[in-house]
């Protein structure tokens, strides 16, 4: 599988399996390595480049021209690119958009982002989509095809690998003060976008490090917990599974979204698998199991729940992915929590599940308002 670079510096692709595809070095002249995936959104490039849930992962975009909007602050998912790496068909080195700050290739090279261009992505995405996801390597400073090969080989694999360490906040930070809800966020690589949701429900929002327990973070009195996206394998995660397991003991509602939804249901007694080649895309069709609809959602993720081994009595599916019937959402019996593995935020994508982020402000609510009648009634 190869085709000729037709410009810019050459540039090569590895990929643990042997294969290696030419091309040219768009972004930052370098070495990369990680776990290559797709995405099939047309749009939205920046967002998924800064999404922290994509740390160590090399992206491949499905989509043939890349880069013709530019790129700008506002797009943005996290201060810096997350993707370890770039793969598109067509570089657009020129763009139109007047709302954009600056090329994509500037935005790469500024932020030392290495890809490559001029590789038929789409041929690419049927042999992953057979093979499943590898281990690939590019590279535009070594074009030895067998040392690429053994370096994309020998790369970490994502099995077992915990990465929200490497994205979470350092010190607790407010995202911003609000009159409405006290939403403490389990950062373990939370998009920006998740946070401008809650914000604009009025609720003031508190991120905590993953490593947080839950001793510290109750210390804020939060109406809400949340466990957000992220990186890496939950399994890796021991400490944040058990954090998760002693929220279930308080009454405070819980919210979990990907690698947050995974963590609860580990938490409750489930299992997580790791995905052959895993959903990455806007345009992923799941059934809300309670109200018959059909939702297009924006997704995300490697891993998935189990759905054989969900403890009878503890949690209920609530949505299900019709492309490959994968659990997509969980309602936790014993407590107000309910988790969903794709992205209802969006950024990029449709807005059909917007409304979970209502669902849980819902329970938020009630819980607060029970809180105020006590109150009420003990100072009476």
């Amino acid at each position: 599988m190869k085709q000729a670079p037709t410009n810019g510096s050459p540039c090569k692709l590895a990929l643990a399996d042997g294969i290696v595809v030419n091309g040219y070095a768009i972004g930052h002249q370098g070495e990369t390595g990680g776990e290559l995936c797709f995405n099939t959104s047309m749009t939205g490039y920046q967002e998924i480049m800064t999404d922290p849930s994509y740390h160590g992962q090399i992206m491949m975009m499905t989509y043939p021209h890349i880069g013709n909007y530019g790129a700008m602050d506002i797009d943005m998912e996290a201060d810096v690119p997350m993707v370890a790496g770039f793969v598109v068909r067509q570089f657009a080195e020129q763009y139109s958009n007047l709302q954009a700050d600056e090329s994509l290739d500037r935005f790469m090279k500024r932020h030392q982002l290495v890809g490559i261009s001029g590789v038929d992505t789409r041929r690419l995405v049927r042999h992953i989509r057979a093979q499943g996801v590898m281990n690939a390597v590019v590279s535009s400073v070594d074009l030895d095809d067998e040392r690429l090969i053994e370096k994309a080989r020998n790369w970490p694999s994502m099995d077992g690998l915990e990465l929200a360490s490497r994205v979470t906040v350092e010190a607790a930070a407010d995202w911003c003060g609000g009159d409405g809800a006290r939403i403490a966020v389990f950062d373990y690589g939370v998009k920006r976008n998740i946070l401008r949701s809650f914000e604009a429900h009025g609720c003031a929002v508190r991120l905590f490090p993953a490593s947080t327990s839950l001793k510290q973070v109750l210390a804020w009195e939060p109406d809400g917990l949340f466990f957000s996206n992220g990186p890496g394998d939950p399994r890796a995660m021991p400490d944040a599974i058990a954090t998760v397991r002693k929220a279930f003991r308080t009454d405070i509602p819980l919210f979990g979204i990907c690698l947050g939804h995974q963590l609860m249901a580990l938490a409750s007694g489930c299992e997580v698998y790791k995905m052959f080649v895993g959903h990455r895309g806007a345009n992923q069709p799941v059934k809300n199991l309670d109200t018959g609809h059909v939702e297009v959602t924006t997704q995300n993720h490697g891993f998935a729940v189990l759905e054989d081994s969900i403890p009878a009595k503890v949690a209920d599916i609530t949505h299900r992915n019709l492309n490959d019937r994968t659990v997509e959402g969980l309602r936790f019996r014993k407590h107000a929590a309910f988790s969903v593995q794709y992205h209802p935020e969006a950024s990029p994508g449709p807005h059909d599940s917007h409304y979970l982020f209502d669902l849980f402000l819902k329970e938020v609510e009630m819980r607060r308002s029970v809180s105020v009648r006590t109150t009420e009634k003990a100072t009476a």
